[in-house]
């Protein structure tokens, strides 16, 4: 237990020091989803880039949602570098007006942009 909260507290004081880039990258104590804080000039980026290449959105039954697995089925998109350096890992998927953060690897959606 002690080392779980050592663990814990040396990556807060680690991503502390990250603020100031584009991204901060956590994932749970579980590690099976993350979660990406991206500051505000670079959701603005993203929502005018959506809008400005007029990206056609999915349109798929089951609502994607953050920790949820994309089906398959759904191409993920090539995160452009403007949106900064720390996210071109990812992927992107539009939806109800809404750009889900993909991890390719896992297809599990990281974070909402509305």
């Amino acid at each position: 237990m002690k080392k779980l909260f050592l663990l814990s507290a040396a990556a807060v004081m680690i991503s502390t020091g990250a603020v100031a880039q584009s991204t901060v990258v956590t994932t749970t104590g579980t590690g099976h989803a993350a979660v990406v804080q991206i500051e505000p000039e670079y959701r603005t980026r993203i929502k005018s880039y959506v809008t400005e290449h007029r990206v056609r959105p999915i349109v798929k039954n089951e609502k994607i949602i953050v920790g949820a697995t994309v089906p398959g089925d759904v191409e993920l998109e090539a995160v452009p570098s403007d949106w900064g350096p720390s996210l071109t890992k990812y992927r992107y998927v539009y939806a109800g007006e809404r750009v889900m953060l993909v991890d390719p690897a896992t297809r599990t959606v990281v974070q909402e942009i509305d």
